[in-house]
């Protein structure tokens, strides 16, 4: 079965087996999420379920996404989010997924995030390049390196390293492992580090390459 859910990082912490084990989590309020529109092979060309996650005031989203709640009887949310499933059957429109209908502990998941912004960064910072010597003499410390020949090919080769804007790529970690669910708090903590900044938003899917 597909499991899948939208959440937020709330950030990191430690927590401590009963063998004394020290295990490093992030902790992700995980939804509770309300499914919205059913997508069928039908009138779409697949299945999926699109869900919302967190409420926000009406006077806060456009017409058509009004039109689309005010459709299915369901409060206005801030995210929206299509999760494409195999089988769609068990699940209806104005359902409510909640973190322990989905996820249990021990289980593997993956996890997609917006990673942090750095700005605008040199090819050192953006890329791992060494840096040339910095001794007295030296006219090369932090650039870019060599740019290639000069009369052949008398151009610069596509994906060159440069520097530019780093950050706020779409990253996916996989196969990280659900620690514990705190179905009171919706709430997932998960071993190891999570893409993005506090608050940020996350999408959680069970792993698409099985279990470590």
């Amino acid at each position: 079965m597909n499991k899948a859910i939208i959440g937020k990082k709330i950030g990191m912490t430690q927590i401590f087996t009963e063998e004394g084990k020290r295990i490093p989590v992030t902790v992700i309020e995980a939804g509770p999420c309300t499914i919205v529109q059913m997508k069928t092979k039908e009138n779409d060309g697949y299945d999926a379920i699109k869900v919302g996650y967190e409420e926000i005031k009406e006077h806060r989203i456009n017409k058509p996404d009004k039109g689309q709640f005010d459709k299915v009887n369901v409060k206005p949310l801030k995210y929206l989010k299509e999760f494409r499933f195999e089988d769609c059957a068990d699940y209806k429109v104005g359902q409510e997924i909640k973190v322990e209908d989905m996820f249990a502990e021990g289980d593997v998941i993956d996890i997609s995030g917006v990673s942090k912004g750095k700005g605008f960064a040199g090819v050192i910072k953006r890329y791992n390049q060494s840096r040339g010597p910095m001794s007295h003499g030296s006219k090369y410390h932090r650039g870019v390196g060599s740019m290639g020949s000069a009369s052949d090919p008398s151009r610069v080769f596509k994906g060159k390293h440069l520097p530019g804007h780093m950050g706020t790529d779409t990253v996916t970690i996989q196969n990280l492992k659900v620690v514990k669910v705190l179905a009171d708090k919706n709430v997932l903590l998960v071993k190891g580090a999570v893409p993005g900044p506090r608050n940020g938003l996350v999408f959680i899917s069970n792993a698409i390459k099985g279990q470590i």
